[in-house]
């Protein structure tokens, strides 16, 4: 793992799966006290540039880290806050009544499935039924084919997901990089799903560093095994003091 350089460096976080462990649901994980330190410590080291980069919503991200909030790109970017306490920047236009109501068929096929309407996006989780992954990603596939619009399917750790085009975790950190205190640094990105691939790529654009968590992601010039692995590094890195 990197060594941060506290005036030069900005530290770009994915959230399930990267520094918490992934639970049956959203709802089910659980943040560490200890991780909520560690990020407050090294958020003050780095002059406030440090931000969470996830398929959360922000309201997601605050209830989860309370009563802490962060700079953040939620919703796969469509949602972007530059500061803790600052105004959110809407960057997409929420999904349909139509297209969320096509999606939400499909949670409906079977008991064990679990539907997530973040509004600008729409998950189909089946983590409780990992038996039925084929049939819930070719029928989103066939519902989004019928709709016929610019939707794209992504697919994560026993979630499939919806969502328009024009934004995604890569966009939503170059839109960081733009704006105090992130402008002009190296960012360092964690991720481990598909979705953070457009992330690590963004970060080559500003001579960063990608580190992927638990697989390989392409571009990633580093691989850990597991959040605990990246919540020890953080407490290593929270434990140093400024100096």
């Amino acid at each position: 793992m990197p060594a941060l350089d506290w005036a030069r460096d900005a530290l770009f976080l994915d959230i399930d799966g990267t520094i918490v462990d992934i639970a049956p649901t959203p709802e089910a994980v659980v943040v560490p006290e200890s991780l909520k330190l560690s990020l407050s410590r090294i958020r003050k080291n780095l002059g406030g540039a440090l931000a969470l980069i996830s398929g959360r919503t922000l309201q997601s991200i605050d209830e989860l880290f309370a009563p802490l909030k962060f700079a953040a790109a939620g919703a796969h970017g469509a949602e972007v806050r530059y500061e803790p306490n600052g105004p959110v920047e809407r960057c997409a236009v929420p999904l349909t009544s139509a297209e969320r109501a096509a999606i939400a068929l499909v949670a409906k096929r079977d008991p064990r499935l679990r539907l997530e309407d973040k509004g600008y996006s729409m998950a189909v989780h089946y983590r409780s039924a990992p038996d039925l992954k084929d049939i819930v990603i070719a029928t989103v596939r066939d519902e989004v084919a019928k709709l016929g619009e610019n939707l794209r399917v992504l697919r994560g750790k026993m979630v499939v997901e919806v969502k328009a085009g024009g934004f995604n975790k890569g966009i939503g950190l170059k839109r960081l990089m733009g704006h105090a205190p992130f402008l002009g640094r190296r960012p360092i990105f964690l991720g481990d799903d598909v979705t953070d691939e457009d992330a690590v790529a963004a970060v080559r654009d500003f001579s960063g560093v990608g580190i992927s968590v638990g697989r390989s992601l392409p571009g990633a010039t580093e691989r850990v095994d597991s959040p605990a692995e990246v919540r020890a590094w953080l407490a290593h890195l929270g434990g140093r003091n400024s100096s």
